[in-house]
């Protein structure tokens, strides 16, 4: 197969800047090139057609690599216009793998990029907010039969799978990747935190000590965000919908009020909801003048961009990633990435090690529903126990940490209700 001639990408000159990225994750990615040296030995895929969609950077680049050395034949596409890097896009490339990605693609380009991975008919899938599987189960339902399974990677793309399996629509199974300890309690908290702020921070070039802090959202990626803004100096405020996670919100020392209230205080806004329109029109009327706006969940419909633009009387990018709306009254608002993942659309993503144990566990949970296909059924599963477990245990040998183990009389005395 010629892979140049089959892929879209934007520039082939640009692959060798690409592997230098690819070359660097790699050496910081310790889990995954033990998964890799794994599935070199079992070849878990041979024979077998791989599509995925996720944030086409280098960390995704190599999981793709580490796919394609368990004997899978891999196609990739982004998942986001704006976090598409094209010299990473060409490196692939050329170590033979399919690619249909380029940077900031028009809606009808990157729909037909989406498509054509699919075209490919692959046996198994990885998805990033559920475009794969979406398009499957709606306008290409003449692709399915081929296909065994996947694994999601976000909350958004959950969402969206537990919807169509509660109606009874869902054609395979999907591992909930998102789900699993060690994407939630570390890509989600401590991935999401970090990027988030090297985004924003990188966008900006503005001081955050001191400012306020609006976090939309306190699941795990917002109590990440919250945690990074607190250890920068910023006084944080949390909005939410849920009662529980308002008080841990509260517990964990932050400010919490309704949208309503706390959009008259912000300097910066991050929501991270995976719901749309939780930034509206109501809100933009008595925010202070020069509130920057971002969003760090999976689509940019958190912040309502089109009711901002209609209360705007003028609009222009000032900085690059940096779009400002003038209120009628003078105020200016910035709206970054428009709008779109601020930590993968201005920047770089989540850190190479939070990136290696969520990777690990996409390329054994596509490994595992490969095996077990038939046994799951059409239905969404959480990422095993013992996958989960094994992931955290190569991450401490990783780090030369050791824990201790139960003894015998211990798991004895765990296992019986008697002292």
């Amino acid at each position: 197969m010629n892979m140049v001639s089959e892929s879209i990408v934007k520039d082939m000159a640009l692959a060798h800047n690409g592997h230098l990225k690819i070359d660097w994750v790699k050496e910081h990615m310790p889990v995954l090139n033990r998964i890799r040296e794994r599935f070199e030995k079992e070849k878990p895929f041979a024979g077998l057609k791989v599509a995925i969609s996720l944030h086409l950077e280098a960390k995704t680049a190599y999981l793709a690599k580490v796919v394609q050395a368990g004997g899978a034949e891999v196609t990739i596409t982004g998942s986001n216009p704006l976090s598409t890097q094209d010299d990473v896009c060409a490196a692939l490339v050329e170590d033979g793998i399919r690619v249909f990605a380029k940077y900031n693609p028009d809606p009808a380009e990157y729909k037909e990029h989406l498509i054509k991975t699919l075209e490919t008919r692959p046996d198994l899938i990885i998805d990033d907010g559920g475009d794969l599987v979406t398009i499957l189960h709606s306008e290409r339902r003449d692709l399915l039969s081929q296909v065994r399974g996947g694994a999601e990677e976000t909350t958004t793309g959950i969402l969206r799978l537990k919807a169509l399996e509660k109606e009874g629509k869902l054609e395979f199974p999907m591992v909930a990747v998102n789900d699993a300890f060690c994407k939630y309690l570390f890509d989600n908290r401590y991935g999401t935190g970090q990027s988030v702020w090297d985004g924003i921070n990188r966008t900006t070039n503005l001081v955050v000590a001191g400012k306020t802090v609006v976090v939309v959202g306190y699941g795990w990626c917002g109590k990440g965000v919250a945690m990074r803004a607190k250890g920068l100096g910023a006084k944080v405020i949390v909005t939410e919908i849920d009662a529980i996670k308002a008080v841990e919100a509260y517990m964990d020392g932050f400010e919490v009020m309704p949208m309503s209230e706390a959009a008259k205080h912000g300097d910066y806004f991050v929501t991270v909801t995976g719901n749309r329109d939780v930034i509206r029109k109501e809100h933009f009327e008595v925010m202070k003048d020069g509130a920057i706006l971002s969003n760090a969940g999976h689509f940019d419909v958190e912040v309502n961009k089109v009711e901002l633009a209609a209360l705007s009387t003028s609009r222009r990018i000032v900085r690059k990633d940096i779009e400002e709306f003038v209120m009628a009254d003078g105020r200016k608002v910035y709206l970054l990435a428009e709008g779109r993942l601020v930590n993968l659309a201005a920047g770089d993503g989540h850190p190479a090690e939070i990136m290696d144990m969520t990777f690990a566990l996409q390329a054994v949970s596509l490994a595992y529903v490969n095996e077990q296909y038939k046994a799951i059924g059409k239905k969404v599963l959480n990422v095993p126990y013992e996958l989960d477990s094994m992931v955290a245990q190569y991450k401490l040998e990783a780090l030369g940490i050791g824990i201790d183990k139960l003894t015998d009389e211990q798991k004895a005395y765990l296992d019986s209700w008697v002292e």
